[in-house]
């Protein structure tokens, strides 16, 4: 089988999955599963209601009728007759969510997260499983919380591999077109989790690994992975070949385009991964696998923002020891602090750090009981892969660098921009 991902921007509108179907009669659809994300910025619109539940805001049903309308649209622009039975399966959906919001009795923010959020994708699949087999493309959708199960880390769940790899197995038929969710599983209750954000590209090599797929594609709107994002980088090259270790590499230092979690099992396999463009799928994108480390070789440059760095010194300047740094590293994990960057002296110990889930002001108390804490917030943090001067110089024009590390084939470099 082949496992192909689609994530929000492929089918943000009706013109996004129209295009989708379309890439499907180019490349084929034998033996593929879809995996497939919320549509557009659905996710974003659910985290609104879950705020507005939370504060009990008067704004709660307006936000769900924002969400509302905007699938519905959609829907209107699909089919032209509303008395297709996915108008009914949509009402369901948004039924079933407003059941929840008046029936939950949890406190706790996480687990309403990923119960709420997680109808992002059930709509998106839904819309389109109807609209394909409404367009002659027969298809099966299915229900990707009966497939993967995880433990109950709302929010970034583990996967139970045995459990669903007997589960995929044994019911994902091959030889049709299947249809699933991305980013979503569901713990030994059957309550949703979710794999952490962007984790639909998880969700492919997932089941990937679990049906000895032939490769994985994750099609998106851009040429495949490049050296930069252009966001930021003028002049961004496309890679048109990257080793699964340089790959993990890129990924662990934050390159976006594949998630960092997707590529191990992938790699267990040696199942090849593709990256290519749904607006143009007869290019050859990018391909990940064993192999040549980058092609063409150049310097790969990846930008966090957002971010913080913190400096740790001890008050009475004695020496930070492995016990001071093996507590503080206890409070990064114990705050769910993402650490990018670590740099220690005699007294001092920095590290660049993602607040992820707005825990920083208690982290910062507990530190402070024991270190004289500063940090600076709203840091950019730049890695360069295969680094050279030109690049370095490049990165570090118009900033002010707060701190840079460099190793053999990496520099990493922490920069403020400067205000003239």
């Amino acid at each position: 089988m082949r496992v192909f991902k689609f994530g929000g921007a492929s089918v943000k509108d009706a013109n996004g999955i129209k295009n989708v179907y379309d890439v499907l009669q180019q490349v084929g659809f034998d033996d593929v599963l879809l995996v497939v994300s919320a549509m557009g910025k659905t996710t974003n619109a659910l985290e609104v209601v879950i705020k507005n539940y939370f504060e009990k805001s008067a704004e709660l049903q307006s936000s769900i009728q924002d969400v509302k309308k905007y699938h519905n649209q959609i829907l209107l622009d699909l089919f032209e007759d509303d008395k297709n039975a996915v108008f009914a399966a949509i009402n369901q959906l948004f039924s079933d969510l407003e059941g929840f919001l008046k029936s939950n009795k949890s406190p706790n923010y996480n687990f309403v997260y990923d119960q709420i959020v997680s109808f992002g994708e059930m709509i998106s699949t839904t819309i389109i499983s109807h609209y394909f087999n409404f367009r002659g493309l027969k298809n099966q959708w299915l229900d990707v919380r009966n497939f993967i199960k995880t433990d109950t880390t709302y929010r970034d769940a583990i996967v139970d591999w045995e459990q669903t790899q007997k589960l995929i197995s044994k019911n994902v038929k091959k030889k049709v077109l299947n249809i699933t969710q991305g980013f979503l599983g569901s713990d030994e209750n059957n309550f949703t989790t979710t794999l952490g954000r962007e984790g639909s590209d998880y969700t492919a090599a997932i089941f990937a690994y679990c049906l000895n797929a032939e490769s994985v594609t994750i099609w998106k709107d851009v040429p495949g992975v490049m050296n930069a994002d252009p966001r930021y980088f003028e002049n961004a090259t496309l890679l048109n070949q990257i080793s699964y270790r340089e790959a993990i590499e890129l990924a662990f230092y934050g390159a976006t385009v594949i998630h960092p979690k997707t590529l191990q099992p992938l790699q267990r396999k040696e199942i090849p991964l593709f990256v290519k463009s749904f607006l143009n799928p007869s290019l050859p994108g990018t391909s990940v696998s064993k192999g040549a480390d980058l092609e063409p070789h150049l310097p790969c440059f990846i930008v966090k923002k957002e971010q913080l760095l913190i400096s740790l010194s001890s008050i009475d300047f004695s020496f930070i020891m492995e016990e001071n740094i093996s507590e503080i590293f206890g409070l990064l994990h114990h705050y769910k602090m993402k650490v990018s960057l670590i740099q220690n002296s005699a007294i001092s110990f920095s590290v660049c750090i993602e607040d992820k889930f707005g825990n920083f002001s208690d982290l910062k108390n507990v530190l402070s009981k024991k270190f004289k804490v500063s940090y600076n917030e709203n840091v950019s943090l730049y890695t360069i892969r295969h680094f050279n001067e030109k690049a370095a110089e490049m990165v570090e024009k118009g900033k002010q660098v707060l701190l840079k590390q460099v190793s053999r084939e990496t520099m990493q470099i922490v920069t403020k921009e400067t205000t003239n």
